[in-house]
């Protein structure tokens, strides 16, 4: 069975506003379905590529096609297949919940009961049937946020483009919100969501998208990030992985052991065992450990991979990449 074809295609996507160069390049694919995690600190150019993409900044360089359009060339097509969630929304004065959402159900030319059929079922779905008399300026910023979530879901886009849409929320509020993602991937939408909760895109999202300074600086899944076996684009190693062990009786043996072996460093030592930390980032070097330590008849009782916080991967990931190793070969100066 081949591959099937992206619903996204970004080509060396480029954004300069006069002295800052916001988007450097940049080239990545997203298939029908993924729910991808868009993640970098302020300023790394996340909110530039996602109006890029929204057809709401024209590009310096590079290319975009959305389920096969082109943002410059046909962004009628574009917008007709996406639904866009900025980080903040307009409010009308004297407007309530269900004339809102009213208004811009006739703005994507629903008529008659079809658009009211369709509030009423954004209504239910967001959650906000409650709300539907409430007036938009006495919504609290969760409600607020489910509302602008319900806007852009009316005229049934494939692909949803989301800016930081938990911001602010309380922690109901976001639970109520990844519900509503998960359900949304259930239906076979495509989501692309920006933030700075690390951990909550780790929950949501089957793959995640780092931006650094313009650039990508990681594209995969977050148990890839976790475990330390990645590399970055530029091919460098962008984290190793840290081993917990224990073992019967005093730890001495496995810490003489361990300064026999290079790259293993001990991070930390108890009176049952050690903490380590592996260069290798793959699972057949760790199985190799594992192996060697038991034919070296280490009494182990427990031996396993410590996951990383995904805050923790980005930020190892990002010194990494403006502290590379020397390239071998090199005599460079002290």
């Amino acid at each position: 069975m081949s591959a099937p074809e992206p619903i996204v295609e970004v080509r060396d996507l480029d954004r300069r506003f006069a002295q800052v160069h916001a988007v450097k390049g940049i080239s990545f694919d997203i298939l029908p379905g993924q729910v991808v995690g868009f993640i970098g600190a302020n300023g790394a150019g996340k909110t530039t590529t996602m109006r890029m993409m929204a057809t709401l900044e024209r590009p310096s360089g590079g290319s975009i096609r959305i389920a096969g359009h082109h943002v410059i060339r046909d962004p009628a097509a574009v917008r007709q297949v996406i639904g866009w969630m900025p980080d903040n929304y307009g409010t009308y004065a004297n407007m309530n919940v269900f004339e809102y959402l009213d208004f811009f159900a006739r703005a994507y030319g629903l008529r008659s009961s079809k658009r009211r059929a369709r509030v009423e079922e954004i209504l239910d779905f967001a959650d906000l049937t409650p709300l539907a008399d409430r007036p938009i300026n006495k919504l609290s910023k969760g409600m607020g946020q489910r509302l602008c979530f319900g806007r852009m879901l009316l005229p049934d886009p494939q692909f949803l483009i989301l800016d930081e849409p938990a911001a602010g929320l309380d922690p109901k509020a976001r639970i109520e919100f990844k519900n509503l993602v998960r359900i949304l991937a259930q239906q076979g939408k495509t989501l692309f969501i920006s933030s700075h909760i690390l951990s909550e895109l780790g929950e949501m999202c089957d793959t995640l998208l780092f931006i650094d300074s313009g650039k990508i600086v990681y594209h995969g899944a977050a148990e890839q990030l976790r475990r330390g076996n990645q590399t970055t684009p530029n091919g460098l190693a962008a984290a190793s992985q840290i081993i917990d062990i224990s073992l019967i009786g005093d730890p001495t043996p496995l810490l003489d052991w361990l300064s026999l072996r290079p790259g293993i460093k001990l991070l930390d030592k108890r009176r049952d065992g050690a903490r380590l930390e592996m260069t290798a980032g793959d699972d057949e070097a760790l199985a190799n450990l594992l192996k060697q330590m038991i034919t070296d008849g280490l009494p182990l009782t427990e031996f396993h991979r410590v996951e990383r916080k995904l805050e923790d991967a980005f930020v190892d990931m990002v010194r990494g990449l403006q502290n590379p190793p020397p390239l071998p070969g090199l005599n460079l100066p002290s």
